[in-house]
């Protein structure tokens, strides 16, 4: 089956409209803007790619609402959200190759015998290792050598990948992806020293990940010390990130690479934490903060603001406080002329 496009149909996939172009010509494929070719549908979502978009070879583009121009013989088409709009093309052109779930159990996994399951509804590869207790929902599929322990809960369309660890009675949501690598419910980093010795504090809390939540590559949150650390329903978790005991992450929010919370700390819904951001134990951040990168948090902060620095604090002063900084080599010289002239 044929999975290319024409524009009209293009135009109606992205629920976008089209500015230029003939509406049976179709394309076959999907490319950035400057290694696109005439089959190639293309997106410009970011204004820096400008100069691309000029020189663009693509047969068609996806651009921002009120764009008129473009470089000629590119069809044009206007989406609300262009990236967006290019990723349902990018849908549906991987359609053909992208994964696709097949039931069975390999027989090179081991599960208890204890475990809830229907053989028939979800996959478990070669390597995979479910434990005693262990309950997995209808769609979900275990990758190669994943350990799932015991009396953990995963529910329906999730998907573990390869080497993931998930430890003993965290609870996973429906949709959940948890990439390659990720741990989780590793212990809590919880130590007293006592007559000089640090001294392990037992974590007996659990993880939960609520529905649709995706954990990134090599991540790790970490187990409450008692009660539950949680990333709320609908937030993606980058590559290499650190999620300490007893922390509660809202709802939809984006945690980029790197970025570390800190125990018992918590964000509210819609909050964005920039690579390598910083947020120290036991503070409260605010609805739909923003914390630009290598921010570090030591103290709440206010909701619907964004904030850079460290500490933090709004970006704007931090930004200007950055642009004086870069002003101190010359304003050293003129301090030591005056000097010298006086």
């Amino acid at each position: 089956m044929s999975v290319a496009l024409t524009l009209s149909e293009l135009a109606q996939l992205v629920d976008g409209d089209i500015i230029r172009g003939g509406l049976s010509v179709s394309f076959g494929g999907i490319a950035s803007l400057d290694e696109a070719t005439p089959d190639d549908i293309s997106f410009l979502g970011n204004n820096k790619y400008h100069g691309q978009f000029l020189e663009t070879k693509a047969g068609a583009v996806i651009v921002p609402k009120g764009l008129e121009d473009g470089p000629e013989g590119v069809a044009l088409i206007g989406a609300e959200n262009p990236s967006y709009a290019f990723g349902l093309a990018v849908t549906h052109f991987t359609a053909a190759f992208s994964r696709r779930f097949e039931a069975g159990i390999h027989p090179q996994a081991i599960i208890d015998g204890s475990v809830k399951l229907d053989p028939d509804k979800v996959r478990v590869h070669a390597g995979a290792v479910i434990m005693a207790g262990a309950v997995i929902g209808e769609g979900t599929e275990i990758g190669p050598n994943a350990v799932v322990g015991a009396d953990v809960v995963i529910g329906r369309d999730c998907h573990v990948h390869a080497n993931v660890s998930i430890r003993e009675r965290c609870l996973l949501g429906d949709r959940v992806i948890v990439q390659p690598g990720a741990v989780i419910g590793s212990d809590g980093f919880g130590y007293e020293t006592v007559q000089g010795r640090h001294v392990k504090i037992d974590q007996i809390g659990i993880v939960v990940l609520e529905d649709e939540v995706e954990i990134g590559a090599n991540t790790t949150v970490d187990r409450a010390r008692f009660g539950r650390t949680v990333i709320g329903e609908g937030s993606k978790v980058d590559n290499l990130v650190q999620i300490a005991h007893n922390v509660q992450v809202g709802k939809h929010n984006f945690l980029v690479s790197q970025s570390g919370i800190a125990g018992s700390s918590r964000t509210g819904d819609y909050v964005i934490l920039a690579a390598q951001a910083g947020v120290a134990g036991h503070v409260k951040i605010g609805d739909q903060a923003m914390l630009a990168g290598r921010c570090g948090v030591a103290t709440d902060l206010e909701g619907g603001k964004k904030y850079g620095g460290i500490p933090a604090q709004p970006l704007v002063t931090h930004q200007r406080q950055q642009a004086s900084i870069r002003k101190l080599p010359e304003l050293l010289k003129r301090v030591r002329a005056l000097e010298k002239e006086g």
